[in-house]
């Protein structure tokens, strides 16, 4: 049978059994999805022409080396080349998943954006697989650049990512960085480069103010239809917002509510808390870190799932629920499983803390401790933050996990920097932070506190790179921190 003819009939079977992917030497040509195709005749060659909306691709092939199973393997050659390459169409019964889709497809407009603005480098294959074993994500694509016996190692984030994704660019990118020069190579690896869509590298930009002078972290934004990048200047990318509520206000909310809350603070004195939620003149009640109840101008109302005002009528019904949560939401809790016990792990991590701070290290100064201070304008990142002072008056932060995370350190940097800030323009005496205290000009202390086996490997690799004006210190806590906490390890990162 001509090569043709058996071409053209295993390419029907193989479509007639469902959806194809096409890979060449081993990686997926994404921009094939749902690709159409013809086989024709030229000069005696046999060429096989696959397109989509996506993408074309035109090869001669030489010979068919499989065909069975639903997989079609082809012995092919590109024009202009005399080696062969192997293209390979395998029957899949999966849809791929789309961000794994986006990214593939993102790597051919990624290479001829670093062609065009690096035409004297070679780049080296650019992979979107996670590899696990070195924390590096499969949400970005990674690389190297080569010019000259010396590279850069290259991450970038396709379009039509999420804003969290994006914001973690930098942490992947500094682990793939210091991945690369620990591997064997005789390349120098210079530094880093960053690429991202137009508008979603603020926080990039703010998180590398954190990074050593001996660093070298350039930054790119792309503009996803022309495909050109540019290089930013982290100096013109602006501030990220975040601000402080006065003291004043806070005394103010909670002098309002007092009335209101003292009677159902009785209710177990050493389980239920109040804090003025951020941004409003509302009080939340909180048993162990669960919000139960609010108390605001409009009155107070109570409920885990949802809400109804506390009226006269009402109060058995309110009782009823703290007894509820005490016998659910205890250290003694007859069932881990039950929802209550595994809810807001960081909240009720958070309440053991402020209540006895002074045992996470003996220099915080337990009158002190304010949570969630300064406000940001991105929101609750999911891991809690309590800023105090020292008995010598140095700031202090925690940043509190209850599970492991690898976005632990960089997010704790980002709310240093933030702090930081906001000491340096002399807000906290300001707007009524820590009364009588002078504080020192040393820059803030950091604490990450999470239990002694939840903390992630890559917190040791990124904390190579900041700056020396950032200590940190690591406080593991015991596993079952619930029934009070123990520290098992204290540890500096530098």
């Amino acid at each position: 049978m001509e090569l043709r003819e058996a071409l053209n009939q295993a390419l029907e079977r193989l479509l007639a059994s469902g959806r194809v992917e096409v890979q060449e030497n081993g990686s997926w040509v994404s921009a094939l999805e749902g690709f159409q195709y013809e086989v024709r005749e030229k000069a005696g060659a046999v060429l096989l022409h696959l397109w989509s909306q996506e993408g074309t691709l035109v090869r001669r092939v030489i010979g068919i080396d499989a065909d069975d199973c639903g997989h079609l393997a082809l012995e092919v050659q590109r024009f202009g080349r005399t080696r062969s390459e192997r293209l390979e169409l395998l029957c899949s019964e999966r849809q791929p998943d789309a961000g794994h889709l986006r990214r593939e497809q993102f790597r051919a407009p990624f290479r001829e954006m670093l062609a065009q603005h690096f035409p004297d480098e070679t780049v080296s294959s650019l992979a979107t697989a996670a590899d696990l074993e070195h924390s590096l994500s499969g949400s970005y694509v990674r690389g190297l650049t080569t010019a000259r016996g010396r590279a850069m190692a290259v991450m970038a984030a396709a379009p039509g990512e999420t804003a969290a994704t994006y914001d973690a660019l930098l942490t992947f990118g500094l682990l793939w960085l210091d991945h690369t020069r620990h591997r064997k190579s005789r390349q120098l690896i210079g530094g880093l480069r960053l690429f991202f869509p137009e508008g979603s590298g603020t926080i990039i930009t703010h998180r590398l103010k954190a990074l050593s002078a001996s660093t070298i972290v350039e930054l790119f934004e792309y503009d996803p239809a022309a495909r050109r990048a540019r290089h930013v200047d982290p100096r013109d990318a602006g501030n990220v917002k975040s601000w402080l509520v006065p003291g004043r206000e806070i005394e103010a909310a909670m002098a309002q509510a007092r009335e209101a809350i003292e009677p159902i603070c009785r209710l177990n004195p050493s389980a239920i808390t109040a804090e003025v939620i951020p941004g409003t003149c509302e009080v939340a009640l909180r048993f162990r870190g669960i919000p139960f109840a609010r108390c605001g101008p409009g009155g107070t109302f109570f409920g885990i799932d949802s809400e109804q005002p506390l009226t006269p009528a009402r109060q058995s019904e309110l009782e009823h629920l703290v007894c509820t949560l005490d016998a659910h939401r205890s250290p003694l809790a007859s069932s881990r499983l039950h929802p209550l016990y595994r809810a807001q792990a960081e909240r009720w991590l958070e309440s053991l803390v402020i209540a006895d701070a002074a045992r996470i290290d003996a220099r915080i100064d337990p009158r002190f401790l304010y949570a969630q201070v300064p406000a940001i304008s991105a929101g609750d990142r999911g891991v809690m933050d309590l800023v105090g002072i020292t008995r010598d008056a140095r700031l202090a932060i925690m940043e509190l996990k209850a599970s492991e995370d690898v976005h632990l350190v960089m997010q704790a940097i980002d709310y240093w920097l933030r702090v930081r800030h906001h000491q340096e323009q002399q807000d906290f005496s300001r707007y009524g932070y820590f009364p009588g205290i002078t504080l020192s000009s040393q820059p803030p202390l950091l604490f990450l506190v999470a239990p002694s086996l939840r903390f992630h490997p890559a917190g040791d690799v990124l904390a190579r790179y900041f700056i020396p004006d950032i200590e940190i210190c690591r406080v593991g806590l015991n596993e079952n921190w619930r029934r009070g906490l123990r520290v098992i390890l204290r540890q500096g990162l530098s």
